[in-house]
């Protein structure tokens, strides 16, 4: 017999389902089942994943909702067809405007507006007078499309139950259908169907009482057994099938209109996108097309209207000419950089007359996929390029994509140890000891927690925190990706209002939009951009010079020396561990080894065994040789070896007789072969191709598996050339203008590899003086100050670096000052009006000690002789003779001031960073008892030499590339070290690792040329040290880099749950303490 299961909800019912679609649909064919009904509830976000798994399995989809209306009433939905569907996306769209994020409110009356051409199915609960209702209300709206569900609920009397639903259908002429209401696809996911519901209520499992399901019946179940569980009603039974046969609407029938707002009038799109392209070409080259160019150019138009794309480069090009005329620094990127058009229409930088591009890399006729142009702006103006897309295209027509959140290792072991009801500090200690998770977490690394891993309450944590790994969570917004059509959106996809102010998004992710071949334009933030644009701005300010990117000198000599000593940190691309050890042996003269530079160090290259060969064919240890002058022609730059995803493309077509097409299929089938296996068919052809062509078999084999091993995270050459441009500007910048590049870096935070301590001592090792925030000097942002007549330039710290100091305040501040510089503490309160709150956080920042001479102690003394509002003026007038102040009349009381260790922890504490000594500094002398030298000492001994030494942990990463090694980067007052661990002492010494945050290292030096690393042999935490460090038992917050993987989303603890550090020894002194004041307006606790 045939059955089609049509109430299906898959694990985008966030914290509701316990199956993915995937799942569901692979066991609902192992069963034989003959569709799958998906109902998620009042949302789409899961179908087009639905659909997939549908073409993947061949089963039939059904496309549908489950609506659940504010009084209570549950519908599930199915459009017949094509309007229909568009019918339910508005209805949804409607209740998630009501209901605002991750909410939908929805009544009768909106499901019978939009109801036509949908088949209606009620959810009962009891026979009652409610039912009765219900059943009234749907006949009357959904006619000969209404049915109500039969469903076992296993609870008494349930087949009197279901005997009397039929019954009352019948009475109102609504036939029955069987569902079996599945959250999950086999009985084994009951029990994390029950977790996500703890975590959805925010309760235990001990506590969850009814709110769970009562029973494990609601999983996938074969027709043979669905027909003995329902033998009184075939009928209904039956009437599944019958209901997929009406249901002709499939997600394939969607087609996607791009939009016409950037048309020439006049004109079409095909004919308005060659008007701008031969109108922008004289700007790129003022004496005329070079031919090779033009042919390229030609040869794309061509291929452009053949794929009908026009509109798409039109409005991509409407965007970046709207931001240029802004003054909005921006670039493409991506396989965009591929075409000459977008270079001419100054979407890209990359010069096809000056670089080998591959137009197929980005457009294909045999691909038939929309093109896909990522286009990077200032990350603080970004939002005007959003804003300027919601007006000219409207909000109806316009919308950003989500993001799928799904669980991590972390996140699972929090939820479902709270759901499962561990102590908070098992919860903790767990968590805390993840980096990542594969298939199970060693005993060892329980115990070492001083966990029992035999306890069946945790054991069963790990079981079901790994089954939820991977599951969605919620959905987010994407940073950038814009969906924009012709006719309404919400046509096509359900729109909710997004958190964030005047934005929208769609429910579906980038990969759905895809999947379905919607175009997509990514407006994306790019922080360096905007450090670009705030540099040029003081360079033009301060220095009287007019420079941009279009300008910067090229090739210049000193730049290249600083990239080849690795002196990189803050700059773009180039600043990571990976990025500065390979600088020094790869040793970049000109732009296109900063190409290679930025392309190298990344999976694929290393993956595939092609770093070193390039290097030592680089450095002429190893000769390079070509078969063909087919093959030097297409690896020359390279060295032969294919380094970039075209390289790839280009050998299979000048060596294997490849189209360009099929060259890009070749390069696509490598990047998913680890999932599809769909790559073989192109070894045969790549190999017989080759050999066809004069090419042994034995090189064409190697050729391939050369290739595939880097396929899956090749990087495109193009993508690398346009990171390298802004590689290039901001390494320039940093050689000739390190003042200006320190302001500019920090102006731009957050963004980058590196917290402000450490752009800012590297900028004083380069000579910069960089001065402290100040009351009377400090701007908002960091600022340079003359030195005097030395022709030179200070920075000054803004106050932007003052934590927990809003713009606002800081503006009344720095406008009250205008006229002249303010005297104490009292006279800013009264001339900015600023709250104490604010005064609270400059005292704490030590901004009154530069200009007021006021020590931290002293400022918050004077803050706390402040009224709690300030006199009328002319009362204050009355009062203060002359330039008398209030404190001044307050009993002079001579505070002990703090030590300089605890004025290092306070910097820290409250601007991120000291201009005071290095906190190791003040352990130098214990650290040196115990044999321990610096950093600077250890990174300057010979190769072999056994070293020990110790420093802040800044960096900690763990490349997927790196078979489990560990980088960590630790600093102390003589600069930084390179800590490589391997996974061996990773797994033993996995806490301090991970836990530390000063950290001791035994262990060889490695150096190999410039570069320089320690191999750990032993590890040792010595937080405990910087306890004594602020005389006051607290734990020093750790200036991590942003590109600590553990401390910034690379699935490790959060910092904030740390435990306190054990404490070796105990230097706190008695003594008058800031946190012992007590102030009206702020509380110290």
């Amino acid at each position: 017999m045939s059955y089609a299961e049509l109430q299906v909800t898959t694990h985008f019912s966030f914290l509701r389902g316990a199956s993915s679609a995937q799942e569901l649909f692979d066991t609902a064919k192992l069963l034989g089942i003959s569709a799958i009904g998906v109902v998620d509830r009042n949302s789409l976000a899961g179908i087009v994943r639905a659909l997939e798994a549908s073409r993947a399995t061949g089963l039939r989809l059904v496309v549908g909702c489950r609506l659940d209306l504010a009084d209570g009433m549950s519908l599930l939905v199915y459009p017949m067809d094509r309007p229909a569907y568009s019918r339910l996306t508005r209805l949804i769209t409607l209740g998630k405007s009501r209901g605002g994020k991750n909410n939908c409110i929805l009544h009768w009356d909106d499901v019978m507006a939009y109801s036509e051409g949908m088949i209606g199915i009620l959810v009962p609960d009891l026979p009652d007078a409610t039912c009765a209702a219900q059943l009234r209300k749907l006949a009357h709206v959904f006619g000969d499309r209404a049915y109500v569900s039969l469903c076992l609920r296993r609870r008494p009397n349930d087949q009197m139950r279901l005997h009397e639903i039929s019954n009352m259908a019948a009475r109102f002429r609504v036939k029955t259908v069987f569902t079996n209401d599945v959250l999950f696809h086999e009985p084994g996911r009951r029990q994390l169907q029950d977790i996500v519901t703890c975590i959805r209520h925010n309760t235990t499992i001990d506590d969850v009482g009814f709110e769970r399901e009562r029973h494990a019946d609601r999983y996938l179940k074969p027709p043979e057994e669905m027909a003995r569980l329902f033998p009184r009603y075939p009928e209904a039974l039956a009437r599944s099938m019958e209901i997929v046969r009406r249901c002709k609407f499939s997600l394939e029938e969607l087609t996607y209109q791009y939009p016409e707002e950037a048309i020439v009038p006049g004109k079409d799109a095909q004919a308005s996108l060659e008007h701008y392209v031969w109108e922008c070409a004289p700007d790129r080259y003022p004496e005329g097309l070079p031919p090779d160019v033009l042919k390229t150019v030609r040869h794309e138009l061509d291929l452009i209207r053949t794929m009908k794309y026009a509109p798409y480069f039109l409005t991509v090009f409407s965007i970046v000419r709207f931001a240029r005329s802004q003054g909005i620094l921006c670039q493409g990127r991506g396989s965009a950089a591929n075409s000459a058009v977008c270079y001419i229409l100054g979407i890209t930088s990359i010069d096809p007359s000056t670089n080998d591009l591959l137009f197929e890399r980005f457009v294909s006729q045999e691909r038939d996929e929309p093109p896909d142009i990522d286009v990077d702006f200032e990350h603080e103006r970004r939002e005007e390029v959003i804003q300027w897309i919601y007006k000219t295209y409207r909000h109806d027509k316009a919308a950003l994509c989500a993001t799928v959140t799904r669980y991590r290792a972390k996140g699972a072991i929090r939820d479902v140890g709270k759901a499962l009801g561990l102590p908070e500090d098992v919860i903790k200690a767990l968590s805390s000891g993840m980096w990542s998770w594969s298939e199970e977490v060693p005993d060892r690394n329980i115990r070492e927690l001083n966990l029992n891993p035999d306890d069946r309450r945790l054991a069963l944590t790990l079981k079901l925190a790994q089954q939820l790994m991977g599951a969605p969570r919620h959905l987010g917004q994407h940073p950038g990706g814009f969906v924009l059509t012709h006719d309404r959106l919400d046509d096509l996809v359900p729109i909710e209002p997004a958190t964030m102010k005047d934005r929208q998004i769609i429910e579906w992710d980038k990969d759905d939009v895809e999947a379905l071949k919607f175009m997509k334009v990514d407006v994306l933030a790019l922080g360096m951009l905007t450090c670009m644009a705030k540099a040029f701005h003081l360079i033009r300010e301060d220095k009287g010079e007019d420079l941009d990117l279009s300008t910067i000198q090229q090739e210049d000599a000193a730049t290249y020396a600083m990239i080849r000593k690795a002196d990189t940190l803050g700059t773009f691309q180039i600043e990571s561990r990976a990025q500065m050890a390979m600088l020094p042996r790869l040793k970049p003269r000109t732009f296109y080894d900063l190409v290679v530079q930025v392309a190298i160090v990344r999976p694929g290259p290393i993956q595939g065994d092609m770093v070193h060969p390039y290097l030592r064919r680089r450095e002429g240890k190893e000769p390079v040789e070509y078969p063909t002058p087919e093959l030097e022609a297409v690896l020359g730059k390279t060295l032969g070896v294919p380094l970039f995803q075209e390289s790839a493309m280009r050998v299979a077509m000048v060596c294997a007789g490849f189209t360009g097409g099929e060259a890009d299929q070749l390069r696509k089938s490598m990047a998913t072969f680890k999932f599809t296996g769909g790559v073989s068919r192109f070894k045969e052809k790549l190999v017989s191709g080759m050999v066809k062509n004069g090419y042994s078999a034995e090189f064409a084999e190697k050729t391939f598996s050369q290739l595939e091993g880097f396929g899956s995270y090749g990087f495109p050459e193009s993508h690398a050339a346009s990171f390298a441009l802004i590689a290039y500007a901001s390494n320039y910048i940093k050689c000739h203008y390190p003042d200006v590049f320190c302001a500019a870096l920090l102006n731009s935070q957050p963004m980058g590899f590196y917290a402000p301590a450490q752009i800012v001592g590297d900028a004083i090792k380069h000579g910069v003086e960089v001065r402290p925030v100040c009351v009377n000097r400090s701007r908002w942002d960091c600022t340079l100050e003359k030195i005097g007549s030395t022709g030179r330039h200070a920075v000054r710290l803004g106050f932007r670096q003052v934590k927990g100091l809003a713009v606002a305040d800081a503006a009344r501040i720095v406008t009250a000052r205008m006229n002249s510089p303010f005297l104490s503490v009292d006279d800013i309160w009264r001339r900015s009006s600023v709250p104490t709150e604010a005064l609270v956080q400059l005292a704490e920042a030590d901004a009154f000690l530069p200009s007021l001479e006021l020590e931290r102690r002293d400022a918050l003394w004077a803050i706390k002789a402040l009224r709690d509002e300030p006199l009328p003026l002319f009362a204050a007038a009355t009062e203060r003779e002359m330039a008398a102040i209030a404190e001044q009349q307050e009993p002079e009381v001579a505070l002990r001031q703090m030590t300089d260790g605890h004025n290092v922890i306070e910097d820290y504490s409250h601007t991120g960073l000291t201009l005071r000594q290095h906190p190791v500094a003040f352990l130098r002398r214990d650290l040196s008892a115990r044999n321990i030298i610096s950093c600077g000492e250890a990174m300057n001994a010979r190769d072999g030499r056994w070293v020990y030494t110790a420093g802040l942990v800044l960096v900690r990463q763990k490349p997927g590339s790196a078979k489990g090694v560990m980088f960590i980067t630790i600093e102390d007052e003589t600069g930084p070290a390179n800590i490589v661990v391997w996974p061996s002492l990773f797994e033993k010494r996995r806490r301090v690792v991970l836990g530390s945050s000063m950290m001791a290292i035994n262990g060889r030096i490695q150096r190999e040329g410039e570069v320089v690393h320690l191999v750990a042999q032993q590890l040792f935490d010595l937080s405990g040290d910087l306890v004594g460090l602020a005389d006051r038992d607290v734990e020093f917050r750790l200036p991590t880099g942003r590109g600590d993987e553990f401390a910034h989303g690379g699935g490790g603890p959060d910092s904030r749950d740390r435990p306190r550090p054990v404490v070796p020894r105990d230097m706190f002194t008695p003594d008058l303490h800031i946190d012992t004041l007590k102030v009206k307006s702020r509380n110290f606790q």
